[in-house]
């Protein structure tokens, strides 16, 4: 089921040697050599630090709605001024000094100074502040629009890129970046052809915001008597609003579809449900679709492109349509197999409960739920007990500190927008050099941006004279505060996901590109997920989730090894059907935007059982027309999740899973793979950490052994 919340962008959208004495404990004396360990290195509070003395920091904090306005004011023109200087250089007279080095400080100086007017949207407890971060993101916006636009200082860089002047490595990628930017806004075209092509934007755009919104709008229901929807517990029946006839009203909007899916015994319910929810804007948005894949083609062609995948993917870790279409079919075919075993066992189980009623893909969710239910002896509710928040981040603390020899410490008092935030200084553990700052602004408050997600407040990098920029980071979470004096409890899905977001925090930092636009998280789009896909699976293995669990009233009380294992298997749980599901989307996302004159419908009637091991698309829906992500944020790029999860797992497997803290391949991995950042290339980066080029083999055999068949 393709979720609304799915076209949400995500904002920006690690010294011992190998075989070193760590001893692994277990119980009782792990948790208390941890919070020994903890109190003294991992977390030492500076109390003399304050925010105003931070090395290299200029992000500006708690600044007031005139404030943020002004800045913003002050940031275009000084924007305005470097790029008129560099525009005013005669094409003869072109240097590094006064074309490329300009730009490029500048971009530095300046993104520090644009996320303190931006950041404030986000997270300031002053609706006030918050309007004014709006409207100075939307001026900022428009100016760099208009400054990747310009004619003339285009002319200036493309003339120094001609004359062939040597550079560094980095300062040559910098330079090709700046001239792809200008290019891909059709600077390289004819005024006549330039002006087509920002017309076929805005189109794309209107178009873009039409399908989103019509799905939106939608405020189709369903009803239902109680009985039809037995197996949905009483706390949700009482959320529904109810029909003067007294039925059930079960909007389409995402998480009354899922529960529906998931917990109703009723198939029928499931059916009418799942139908009503695929049928959504069906005419609507078919029609806004087709227009807008061929707005796309339109744009494409322009550009030198024979379609608007090739345009899509041209910076793109994968590179072209070919590549992404034979790695999804790849997958696809490698798991089918497992797929339909899945699928003969939640048959099965379905003709035991149901009788001959055909299994469609609206019995998916519902029967892969049961399984797990019988399977596995998880309670997720009760795990939260072995979660507190304080305990989980000391052990996340703990194992990127022995992973990738870092030192964090906390700076008391620092100058910050709310009373909950933190802030760290992470140094190098060997060298003491400080590699960077991060701000933790964990819980839930109103007006506070909604997702989990990391924001580079400030990214690391080298001005023409030597002085090295450091990053800083800032991780926002939505975790419920501490009530009644019982500390906050995380599910693990928080856990997962929280550090996964430090993940996204140690990339920022370890990242030593010399130049801005590769620091931080500035990196192939298809990469920049990789790192922390790799550390999620430091929450399925026994010895790291020991780490980071402990009872509550007695944290001496780790996880449960038969826990550990459970998890890890309901990790895998029909796996392949799941992905299989997400292929589908994708292998319908890269098609239509590689291929013109694609019938939409029939495509999609035509993938689902290829792809779907004979499941047929539900009869009288159209998945195309409410499937977002495919018309914003995402078009002809859906694969990248899948392509980061591949890549990470042959990472871990091959280097990690044998030594979950051998700080040898951890420094390898925080130079080889963290270190170069955007300034090298992703494919180049992991195969000089493997050895070898990535493979999805791993990828597959894992997903096969750690199945309920293995």
């Amino acid at each position: 089921m393709e979720s609304e919340g799915n076209s949400e962008k995500k904002l920006s959208s690690s010294k011992l040697k190998k075989g070193s004495n760590i001893i692994p404990l277990t119980g009782a004396a792990a948790l208390l050599t941890l919070v020994v360990s903890l109190a003294i290195t991992a977390i030492n509070k500076r109390r003399n630090s304050k925010r105003k003395d931070l090395t290299g920091c200029n992000f500006r904090v708690n600044l007031s709605a005139s404030e943020i306005l002004k800045l913003a004011d002050r940031i275009i023109a000084k924007s305005k001024e470097v790029h008129d200087a560099v525009a005013s250089v005669p094409l003869d007279k072109v240097t590094y000094k006064n074309v490329i080095s300009p730009l490029a400080e500048l971009e530095a100086q300046q993104f520090p100074l644009v996320q303190s007017c931006v950041v404030p949207k986000l997270v300031s407890t002053s609706d006030k502040v918050r309007k004014a971060s709006a409207e100075a993101e939307k001026k900022i916006d428009a100016h760099i629009s208009s400054c990747s636009k310009r004619e003339d200082v285009y002319c200036v860089v493309k003339a120094f890129a001609a004359k062939g002047e040597w550079m560094g490595p980095e300062a040559r990628h910098y330079v090709h970046c700046l001239m792809k930017e200008f290019e891909r806004n059709g600077l390289n075209l004819t005024a006549t052809k330039r002006e087509e092509v920002q017309r076929l934007r805005a189109q794309i755009d209107e178009l873009s915001f039409q399908y989103v919104q019509n799905l939106n709008d939608d405020s189709t229901s369903v009803l239902f008597h109680e009985n039809e929807l037995a197996g949905l517990p009483a706390e949700f029946l009482k959320t529904l609003e109810k029909a003067e006839n007294g039925m059930f009203r079960v909007t389409l909007k995402s998480h009354h579809v899922a529960a529906v899916l998931e917990l109703c015994k009723i198939g029928k319910t499931r059916r009418l449900v799942a139908m009503a929810y695929g049928k959504r804007c069906g005419k609507a948005n078919l029609s806004v679709l087709e227009y807008l894949v061929q707005a796309r083609h339109k744009f494409a062609r322009l550009l030198g492109y024979s379609n608007y995948a090739e345009y899509a993917l041209n910076p793109r870790m994968a590179k072209t349509p070919s590549k992404v279409l034979e790695f999804l079919e790849d997958i696809s075919s490698s798991l089918s197999d497992l797929a339909n075993k899945e699928l003969a066992m939640l048959k099965e189980l379905k003709k035991q409960d149901e009788g001959e009623l055909p299994f469609g893909v609206e019995d998916l969710l519902y029967y892969v739920k049961k399984v797990e239910q019988q399977e596995f002896d998880l309670d997720l509710g009760a795990l939260k007990q072995y979660f507190p928040v304080n305990l989980v981040l000391s052990g996340i603390f703990k194992i990127f500190q022995d992973l990738f020899g870092l030192r964090f410490e906390e700076i008391a008092d620092a100058d910050a927008w709310h009373s909950d935030v933190r802030m760290f200084s992470v140094f190098d553990l060997s060298s003491g050099e400080l590699l960077g700052y991060f701000y933790l602004d964990m819980y839930k408050r109103e007006g506070k941006y909604g997702q989990t997600c990391v924001v580079a407040l400030q990214n690391g990098s080298v001005a023409f004279n030597g002085a090295r920029q450091v990053p800083l980071a800032l991780l926002i979470s939505q975790l419920q505060t501490d009530i009644g004096g019982i500390p906050s409890l995380l599910r693990f899905t928080e856990v997962v996901s929280l550090l996964h977001e430090f993940g996204h925090v140690v990339q920022h930092l370890c990242n030593r590109a010399s130049f801005a636009r590769f620091s931080g998280l500035r990196v192939d789009p298809d990469f920049v997920e990789i790192p922390a896909k790799v550390l999620e699976n430091w929450c399925y293995e026994s010895f790291s989730l020991k780490l980071i669990s402990g009872f509550h009233q007695d944290i001496t009380m780790p996880i449960k090894d038969e826990i550990c294992k459970s998890l890890k298997r309901w990790r895998y749980s029909f796996s392949a059907l799941k992905l299989k599901q997400e292929v589908l989307y994708c292998l319908f996302d890269q098609i239509i935007h590689s291929a013109e004159n694609v019938d939409i419908f029939e495509l999609f009637k035509h993938l689902h059982p290829k792809v779907m091991v004979g499941l047929p698309m539900l009869e009288g829906t159209n998945p195309a027309s409410c499937f977002p992500r495919c018309a914003i944020g995402y078009e002809a790029a859906c694969y990248s999740r899948i392509w980061s999860e591949v890549f990470a797992a042959d990472i871990f497997t091959s280097k990690f899973q044998d030594g979950l803290l051998n700080q040898h391949v951890g420094m390898q991995f925080r130079t080889k793979v963290l270190a170069p950042g955007g300034a090298k290339d992703p494919i180049e980066i992991l195969s000089d950490f493997l050895g070898r080029e990535p493979s999805i083999q791993t990828f597959i055999d894992n997903k096969i052994e750690c199945s309920l068949w293995h």
